[in-house]
């Protein structure tokens, strides 16, 4: 079960980062992770298996060991008290049969159970980790509820000797006595280097972590006696990397206040600039947006997370660089919108652009953990020390918010924004026509089980067998009955023993072949979950990015595919094979016999079969009835859960988790209710199927003793033909109980084998080749394009540039203007729909897939980090090779973050934890352009690659990545037109043409 979590968790993942796996060729890396941890989850269950097998088998050894040990024993005992008179006997044929069958429906029930050992094992195991969660009692409980509330909060904040350290890096020192006083009311920056605790204090203020020492009090208080949930409530936090949800963009803004009305969510979109873009859509605020808000531009969702939170009309406002992914003229108009706002509640900045602080009552200065500056910026300036010298260093930039101040007044209300790339269609169904392919998915699954033929052989001989020895014992029984009819005791004892001597022998011969089904169809089972999986993710990883797009190809219901459905496929093959051709045998042995004996008795017996198919088709029936909504409710819950959890940073800030929790519980309360009465209609039937036996014994005795009054039949084959065919109606008794379980196999099935034949829309052509890169000479000739969901907005249109090797260029503009549309045409994420883009005339088309990538290195807006060490991370820029250590270090030099490496006490081996979490946003930035540099790219694509730096870590990397541009192709993406002015060609875009170049 770890395995299997660790494999999910991977996964996430993965599928999380796409775009950077995609780019970086990391495809064949995740696979053989992901398949590192089925392996040993495969190992692990076999290992089950056998165990299961070996408990099974010695069972039913015992079963009918204990058959013979009874019967031999209970015809010792019959015989010593033949010579006694009828009142004085104990011991008669008649007491050793009650005796038997009471024994016998014990250890029958008993051996039924060994199929549902592994469901309960495995439902255990679960359940471990399950009820670990439920009863874990979180450090800092936000449903104890039982916290202070005031009248108001006046937004007084107050660092008292505030030490910190990460739970997970304890030797990590990243606060050293803080002391800080912000007054009510007052709007505060808190400025300095990556990584010098600056966010760390505004997670400390939303109780995200408790101080290591010391502590942090609102308006005297300290906030460990705070309602959590009320104290949150009052808090609008706007992070670096803004965290949106799969849903309409006027959802996402009333995540910040659900009883906002329609007008209150315009304003706030308003206020934050964003209001024209939205209107601009052909849904406005009924827009879905995709997971992670990921089909509007960087300034874009950053502007609907700033409106989120300022529709809380909060008592304190905390922002993470909450304008470092705009425009600079939508930053103007942001900031201004932030003013206002500060005016009504205390407000802390964190900021690396510091144009953005320069009008904050107060700046305060963090090195390394602690406080070495404090004061207004015109205070600061004239001290000539640490902010001096981080302002000095950004010149350039408050010229140009300058300039557009001048200018603001001809601009109000103006926005050219344009299309964004709208959210995906309801399903596959929007590009792709595979549904309407007819296909066998239970035929497609015993192909794929097909390497491993000879288990599965071996494990259906074995069934075979071990449903044979029902029937089997049956005749034995039979003759036993038989033998003690005679009066001779000589023979009595002989025949008895040689009939006992039978027991043992079909029970060794039942525990082999029941340890052999068990185990081999186990072994079949387990590789074929395997295999299943890893093909699945291989398909996945290999499909297109467009596909991605899709509503339903989100993370949550990817990840559902891979754990729920790829598990459900053992019910349709496994052991469910092994248990029908375990009944089959039981009711074709047990007819043909009975048929042998006595045709008459056995037909009249057989009387009853059409009704327990009869219940096996009725419980098909309904089970039917809702398997795709059953399989929908657990695929739309999935996303619902793994989207709050990969976002439970911002679920917690804005104190939704209840929103989430009814939306989650919501998908499933239909599903719910229906297997509810599911259970019940299959438990009604298996009861009827179970009660039929009875009826089966009732119908066969009574019409059998009519038969040996007529001298037609004796005693001996009345038993033999009763017990054949009564076990023959309880096998398939025991079968219906694994409809539901086939049936979920089936369905799961069809939608796994529907993927893994699914021909992604972009891929290598039959003649790409691996060369025609040539001189590297880039050209858009005439593209225009619109994306594959959302077929009607065009973000491209003619879009012509030439781009030449060694040139750089920048794409400047406002946000959704195409700038990175531009870039995921080159990396053919997606193909234009009219025009072409080639290489040195050849069309990209033509290149393998692999080998267009490789010669691009691409450092994101918002880098994606794996939960690897920071060498791994690092190493992932060139996936082709084993990269060296030194190479790494080099890389890792020119992005300036060696230092801060060498200075954790695993250096290159500390691990990042998922997304990257453990380091600051300006540490990942640097990490993912050592990242870029490591696989020394031809062309180099930088999208806001400085963005998230402070400005002495900007200086450094930008001259590391000026020195790195030259002799290679570079192609820029700015908002901060400082850090393109020294590029060969600038582009201007809007509405997708190049306006000025």
């Amino acid at each position: 079960m770890e395995a299997y979590g660790t494999a999910g968790a991977i996964a996430e993942e993965v599928l999380t980062a796409i775009r950077t796996v995609i780019a970086f060729g990391g495809q064949n890396k995740e696979i053989e992770r992901y398949k590192a941890q089925l392996v040993i989850a495969r190992d692990n269950n076999i290992r089950g298996a056998l165990f299961t097998a070996i408990n099974n088998g010695i069972m039913w050894f015992l079963v009918f060991g204990s058959y013979g040990l009874s019967f031999y024993y209970g015809v010792k005992l019959i015989i010593d008290e033949r010579s006694l008179s009828e009142d004085e006997k104990v011991y008669t044929p008649a007491n050793m049969i009650t005796v038997f069958f009471g024994i016998l429906m014990a250890t029958w029930n008993l051996g039924q159970c060994a199929p549902y050992f592994n469901i309960f094992t495995a439902a255990c195991a679960a359940a471990t980790k399950i009820y670990g969660v439920i009863e874990s009692e979180p450090v800092i409980n936000l449903s104890k509820g039982h916290g202070k509330r005031l009248k108001n909060i006046k937004g007084e904040i107050l660092f008292n000797d505030v030490h910190f350290h990460y739970p997970s890096r304890k030797d990590v020192k990243v606060l050293k006595g803080v002391n800080m006083k912000i007054k009510a009311g007052e709007t505060v920056a808190l400025v300095g280097n990556s990584g010098c605790g600056k966010s760390t204090c505004i997670q400390l203020m939303q109780r995200f972590y408790d101080p290591t020492l010391g502590d942090v009090s609102i308006d005297g208080m300290d906030i460990r006696d705070f309602d959590l949930r009320w104290l949150r409530s009052h808090i609008g936090v706007v992070g670096q990397e803004p965290a949106l949800f799969a849903t309409t963009i006027a959802e996402n803004i009333k995540l910040g206040n659900p009883k906002a009305t329609e007008s209150e969510v315009e304003r706030a979109a308003m206020k934050a600039n964003a209001h024209a873009f939205v209107m601009r859509l052909p849904q406005g605020y009924d827009t879905i947006i995709g997971e992670r808000g990921a089909q509007l531009s960087g300034g874009q969702k950053q502007r609907i997370a700033i409106a989120r939170a300022l529709i809380r009309d909060p008592s304190i406002l905390l922002l993470d660089e909450a304008t470092s992914a705009l425009d600079t003229y939508s930053e103007y108009q942001v900031q201004r919108a932030i003013d206002e706002a500060s005016k009504e509640c205390t407000t802390i900045i964190v900021a690396h652009r510091l144009s953005t602080v320069r009008n904050a009552d107060r700046i305060i200065v963090f090195s390394e953990g602690g406080i070495v500056e404090e004061g207004n910026h015109q205070e600061l300036m004239e001290q000539q020390g640490v902010y001096y010298n981080l302002v000095t260093a950004q010149v350039s930039d408050d010229c140009i918010i300058d300039n557009i101040k001048e200018h603001s007044d001809k601009e109000e209300g103006q926005d050219s924004d344009v299309e964004v790339i709208e959210y995906g269609g309801d399903s596959q169904n929007d590009f792709e026509d595979e549904k309407d392919k007819k296909i066998s998915p239970v035929f497609e699954i015993l192909k794929l089980n097909s390497p491993e033929w000879y288990f599965i052989f071996i494990g259906c001989i074995g069934a075979i067998i071990s449903g044979a020895s029902i029937p089997l014992y049956s005749i034995v029984f039979g003759d036993i009955v038989g033998v003690l009819s005679h009066t001779d005791n000589e023979y009595v004892r002989t025949e008895g023993n040689k009939f006992c001597l039978y027991f043992f022998i079909i029970g060794v011969c039942t525990g082999i072949a029941s340890l052999l089904q068990w185990y081999m169809l186990g072994i079949a089972a387990e590789k074929l979950t395997m295999r299943v999986r890893h093909l699945l993710f291989e398909k996945v990883l290999n499909q297109e990015v467009g596909w991605f797009d899709i509503r339903d190809n989100g993370v949550g219901a990817v990840c559902a595919k891979l754990s729920s459905d790829a598990a459900s496929v053992q019910g349709a093959a496994g052991q469910p094979i092994g248990t029908v051709l375990n009944s089959l045998s039981t009711l074709g042995i047990a007819i043909g016999s009975a048929l042998y004996f006595n045709w008459k008795l056995s037909l009249v017996t057989l009387s009853v079969v059409p009704l327990i198919f009869a219940g096996i088709y009725l419980e098909q029936k309904v089970l039917r009835q809702d398997t795709s909504g059953s399989k929908n409710a657990i695929l739309n819950s999935t996303k619902i859960a793994v989207e709050a959890i990969g976002n439970i940073r911002t679920v917690s800030s804005l104190g939704c988790e209840s929103i989430f929790y009814k939306k989650y519980k919501a998908e499933l309360e239909p599903h719910y209710k229906k297997a509810e009465f599911q259970a019940h209609m299959t438990g009604i039937i298996f009861a009827f199927a179970r009660s039929l036996m009875f009826v089966t014994y009732a119908i066969s005795l009574y019409y059998g003793g009519i038969l040996l009054t007529r001298c037609e039949l004796d005693t001996a084959r009345i038993f033999k033909i009763s017990e054949a065919l009564i076990s023959g109606a309880w096998s398939i008794g025991n079968a219906v109980a694994f409809t539901p379980n086939f049936q979920k196999g089936v369905t799961a099935a069809d939608s796994i084998i529907r993927l893994l034949k699914r021909t992604p829309k972009i891929r290598n052509s039959e003649n790409a080749s691996a060369y025609g890169w040539g001189n590297g000479n880039i050209k858009f000739n005439k593209v225009s394009f619109n994306y594959p969901t959302r077929p009607n907005i065009k973000v491209l249109s003619d879009f012509e540039l030439s781009i030449m090797k060694g040139r750089t260029i920048a794409f400047v503009g406002p946000s959704g203007c195409g700038k990175s549309t531009v870039i995921q045409l080159m990396q053919r994420f997606y193909d234009p729909l009219t025009g072409s883009i080639t290489v040195d005339k050849t069309n990209i088309t033509g290149l393998k897939l692999d080998t267009l990538k490789a010669h691009f290195g691409i450092v994101s807006q918002e880098p994606n980090l794996f939960d690897r060490t920071i060498a791994e991370n690092i190493a992932y820029g060139d996936n082709r090779r084993t990269v060296d250590k030194q190479e790494i270090i080099e890389a890792a030099k020119k992005a300036n973050i060696h230092s801060f490496i060498t200075s954790l006490p695993l250096g290159y081996d500390t691990k990042l934890g998922e997304r990257g979490a453990q380091v600051s946003g300006g540490q990942k930035q640097r990490l993912a352009i050592a990242r870029a540099l490591i696989r020394n790219p031809e062309v180099l694509i930088l999208d806001e690659a400085t963005s998230a730096l402070d400005c002495e870590s900007e200086k450094v990397v930008q001259e590391a990545l000026d020195k790195a541009s030259e002799g290679r192709t570079c192609v820029m993406i700015a908002h901060r037109l400082a850090t393109v002015q020294g590029a060969d060609v600038i582009c201007v875009l809007n509405k997708g043409q190049i306006e000025e170049m």
